[in-house]
C-alpha cells in the first residue's frame, strides 16, 4: 500500500472522490468532445471520422460568422458599460448615509436572480403587443416598438438586461476595493487641496486598477458564454439576429443533431476564452507589478 500511495495512503482516501468527480465531469467530457469535434455524429448512429473538416467548414460558415459577430458586439457593449456603471454606482454607494444598506441590497438583488427568471420577466415587459414597456412609451407619445421582435433592437435589449442583472457584481467588487483604500491617503489628498476629480484620478483609480482588470476578465468571460438569456427570450431570433456562439453550439448539437459540428464550434469558443483569459491575466500581472514597483 505504501509503495502504491506513498507515505500518506489515508490522505489519498480523502482526495480520491474529488479526483474521480473531476475526471468524470470535466477531463473525460473535454477529451470526448474534442474527439467528437473531428467526427460526423448525431449521438445516435455510428460516428464517421472527418478529421479537421468540421473546423474548415466552420471557417466558411456564414451562420457561425454571424454568431461570432453577435457575441463580439454584445461583449464590446456589455463589458465597458458594466464596469463603468458598476464603478459609478459604487462611488455613489460608498458613503455613510441613511438606508445605505438597503440601497446596496437593491443594487445587488438582480445579480442573484437566475437568467431564466430574468428572461421570463423581460419577455412579458417587452412584449411587442401586450408588454408594459410599450404602454409606458405611449404615455410619452412614442409609437410601439418591436423590442424582441425587431432584429435591430433585440441584441441591444439583451445588453440592457445583462447590465441590469450584472451591475450588482461589479458594484460589490468595487465597493470592496474602495473600502480597502487607506483613509490616510484620502485625507492627505484633501489636506493638499485636491478636489474630487483629482483625488479620484491620482488616489482612487490607481488603487482600483487591479480590481478593474479582474472585472474585465470576469465580465468578458461571462459575455462570451452568453446563452441562457438568449434561450429564454429570443431563441436566436428574430432572423438569427441574437444567435450567439453558445446558442449556435446548442442549436447544432441538440436541434439539428449535428453534434460533431457543434463540438467543433464549442472548441473554437473554448480556445478563444483561453486566449482572452491568458492575455488579460498577463495584463493584470503587469499592472500589479507596476503598482507594486
Amino acid at each position: 500500500m505504501k509503495r502504491l500511495f506513498g507515505e500518506t495512503p489515508d490522505a489519498w482516501g480523502f482526495v480520491l472522490p474529488s479526483v474521480v468527480i473531476i475526471l468524470g465531469l470535466s477531463i473525460v467530457p473535454m477529451i470526448w468532445s474534442l474527439i467528437l469535434s473531428m467526427q460526423s455524429s448525431d449521438l445516435v448512429t455510428p460516428a464517421r471520422w472527418l478529421g479537421l473538416t468540421n473546423y474548415r467548414v466552420l471557417s466558411h460558415d456564414p451562420a457561425f460568422r454571424a454568431a461570432v459577430i453577435h457575441t463580439l458586439v454584445y461583449t464590446v457593449l456589455f463589458v465597458p458599460l458594466s464596469i463603468a456603471g458598476g464603478l459609478g454606482l459604487a462611488l455613489m454607494l460608498n458613503r455613510r448615509i441613511r438606508f445605505i444598506g438597503l440601497y446596496r441590497t437593491m443594487v445587488f438583488v438582480p445579480f442573484v436572480i437566475s437568467a431564466a427568471a430574468q428572461g421570463v420577466l423581460f419577455s412579458f415587459i417587452f412584449d411587442a403587443h401586450f408588454g408594459i414597456a410599450n404602454a409606458i412609451l405611449s404615455w410619452f407619445g412614442v409609437g410601439p416598438q418591436g423590442f424582441f421582435a425587431d432584429s435591430n433592437q433585440a441584441l441591444l435589449l439583451l445588453v440592457l438586461i445583462g447590465l441590469w442583472s450584472g451591475l450588482g457584481f461589479c458594484v460589490v467588487v468595487y465597493l470592496a476595493g474602495l473600502q480597502d483604500i487607506q483613509q490616510e491617503l484620502l485625507e492627505a489628498a484633501a489636506i493638499d487641496g485636491a478636489r474630487a476629480w483629482g483625488t479620484f484620478r491620482y488616489v482612487v483609480w490607481p488603487a482600483l486598477r487591479p480590481v478593474t482588470i479582474f472585472l474585465a476578465i470576469w465580465e468578458t468571460l461571462q459575455a462570451l458564454q452568453l446563452f441562457d438569456l438568449v434561450f429564454v427570450t429570443t431563441r436566436g431570433g428574430p432572423l438569427e439576429s441574437t444567435t450567439v456562439i453558445v446558442f449556435f453550439v446548442w442549436n447544432q448539437a441538440f436541434q439539428l443533431f449535428n453534434a460533431g459540428y457543434g463540438a467543433a464550434a464549442a472548441y473554437v469558443l473554448a480556445f478563444t476564452l483561453l486566449i482572452v483569459s491568458i492575455g488579460l491575466r498577463f495584463a493584470r500581472r503587469n499592472q500589479t507589478e507596476e503598482v507594486g514597483g
